[in-house]
């Protein structure tokens, strides 16, 4: 369609002068006037675009005027182009009828009856014409309405592939940060079980070495005090091994703990002399616990050795003495983002030389310390964290370079009443008596433990009869064999454990105590507590045993709760 388009003008006139005069009128009146000489041409002329058309109505007379009214209908819907028809004075009912026909074919019709004035006509066709430029605006509009919108979705399409790109490569990216953050928690890991494993090794060699150049050398000795020395040397070694494996245990949440209501000043005033033997004579302990302190849900054993265990700690900073305070103070409605109740912080404050922030931040990792070699194993604190989280509670350190240390345990409150005081029992006070204490079955698999347990039994006074397995156990009853006390290992091959054997013991012979021993087996250890079965932790000395085998026979001289060293 040409720019002028929306200025020309259409006539259809074919009879008469109609046709040129409104034609010279119409350029009169600056309008593009071009003449039609039949309905085609008009209807082809329209195609080609147009303002308006001027028609004479009896130029349609007779016509086929069908592709007229297709053009008209196939217009777009911005387009209603207006037609202005001069008539006649004709009535006839027939005339008026097909004049009718004709404005419905047309649409948008004005009517111009002759005879016209020229200046009607113009303003008639100026005023249609105005019309359909306004109808050429609308179609502009709505042009540049749809080239917006194809360019808005065309930049929506290129966002959204710029978003997609920019989401994919965020995803590599978080992908790359999780495997790289991976990575580094496998390599801290790997450090941390490399830290571990060489500290056990160095601390188990050390104590190896101890105990296998003493066996060596014990046979190369006839001096009894040197034998002495040596078999003393053993025993120390040993007894470090137990104490290593105890806070190992302790450290990796495994040990088995046996918490019960515990009154804190009276446990701790029962550790009294035991911490004034393990500290020097310029370091003071005092004890500051309110008379509502709180009981505490702890196992009372292990919460005496972790005290001590802070009290030497803080010994050890204090080199050139000083005072520690071990203080209890009340919770109530505890919540932070560990805890969360009522609980007790039982706190071990000291005056010595304090710790700096990268001495703090790797206070608890284990085998980490500050002490000379051979002077501690650094995993003191990593026992007393483990204690404190198995304990439902947890530990916390606060201190300062040049002003001490106080180190915080905060312990669950127990709503229960203390039974009786306790404190840890010596057992090495409990001596064997070497006279005929009966006949004992012995269960254990291992040759080499079975000889040795057979002769600490034997220097005891018991007749021992040795089994490898549950099933040779309970073959040994079946035969009538007479038997006072049975001791079994927990672990131990055939498909039948300690703590099934005790219980498959207990519904054939219920009289005949069990008594059970382990180096760890947590599963098992808790299923022996669920029975209500003794358990002799390993490794122990005779007269451990010899303590759990008269608690577990209840013979008078033996309490039932002493079957726990300070060794452990």
């Amino acid at each position: 369609m040409s720019v002028d388009s929306d200025n020309r003008v259409l006539i259809f006139a074919p009879i008469g002068r109609d046709g040129p005069a409104s034609a010279e009128l119409f350029r009169g009146a600056s309008l593009d006037a071009v003449i039609c000489r039949s309905l085609p041409e008009l209807v082809s002329e329209m195609t080609d675009g147009v303002g308006a058309v001027f028609l004479a109505e009896e130029g349609l007379f007779g016509k086929d005027t069908a592709p007229l009214a297709q053009w008209i209908a196939s217009q777009r819907p911005w387009s209603d182009l207006p037609f202005i028809v001069l008539t006649s004075h004709r009535d006839q009912p027939a005339v008026v009828a097909w004049r009718r026909n004709i404005v419905a074919l047309l649409r948008n019709v004005s009517l111009l009856e002759r005879p016209v004035q020229p200046i009607t006509l113009t303003s008639a066709m100026q005023s249609a014409i105005r019309a359909r430029r306004r109808q050429y605006e609308i179609r502009a509009l709505l042009a540049a309405r749809e080239q917006t919108a194809q360019q808005l979705e065309k930049l929506v399409v290129e966002r959204t592939r710029e978003l997609e790109e920019a989401n994919n490569q965020l995803r590599l990216e978080m992908n790359e940060r999780t495997r790289v953050e991976e990575t580094l928690r496998q390599a801290q890991k790997i450090e941390a079980i490399g830290q571990l494993t060489g500290g056990v090794a160095h601390d188990f060699n050390n104590l190896l070495m101890v105990i296998s150049g003493g066996l060596d050398m014990l046979d190369r000795q006839t001096d009894p005090a040197r034998r002495r020395r040596l078999m003393d040397g053993m025993v120390q070694a040993a007894q470090r091994g137990a104490s290593l494996t105890r806070q190992l245990l302790a450290f990796s949440r495994r040990q088995t703990l046996r918490p019960e209501p515990v009154d804190v000043a009276s446990q701790m005033g029962g550790m009294r002399e035991l911490l004034d033997r393990s500290l020097r004579g310029d370091v003071h302990v005092e004890f500051d616990f309110p008379d509502t302190l709180w009981p505490v849900e702890v196992d009372p054993g292990e919460l005496e050795l972790v005290i001590l265990n802070l009290a030497v700690n803080a010994r050890d900073a204090m080199p050139n003495g000083g005072t520690i305070v071990v203080r209890g103070e009340n919770l109530p409605d505890l919540n932070d983002e560990q805890i969360a109740g009522d609980y007790v912080r039982l706190s071990v404050v000291d005056t010595g030389v304090g710790m700096g922030l990268e001495i703090l931040s790797r206070a608890f990792e284990p085998f980490f310390t500050t002490k000379e070699v051979g002077k501690g194993s650094g995993l003191g604190l990593a026992q007393v964290h483990g204690f404190a989280t198995q304990s439902r509670g947890t530990v916390r350190i606060r201190s300062e370079v040049g002003r001490g240390t106080s180190i915080e345990l905060y312990l669950p409150r127990s709503l229960s009443v203390p039974t009786r005081e306790r404190h840890l029992i010596d057992l090495n006070m409990v001596r064997p008596r070497k006279t005929n204490r009966g006949r004992i079955l012995l269960v254990e698999d291992d040759d080499e433990v079975a000889a040795l347990v057979s002769e600490m039994l034997g220097h005891l006074g018991y007749e021992v009869t040795r089994a490898a397995s549950g099933a040779a156990a309970l073959g040994a009853l079946a035969d009538g064999r007479a038997v006072d006390v049975i001791f079994s290992d927990i672990m131990m091959p055939g498909g039948m454990n300690g703590v099934e054997l005790a219980r498959e013991i207990k519904r054939r012979r219920s009289d005949i105590p069990v008594l059970l021993t382990s180096g760890y087996s947590e599963a098992a250890v808790h299923d022996a507590a669920l029975e209500g079965i003794q358990i002799l932790p390993k490794p122990y000395h005779i007269d451990e045993l010899a303590a759990a085998l008269g608690a577990a026979r209840s013979e008078p001289g033996f309490d039932t709760e002493s079957k726990r060293s300070t060794r452990f």
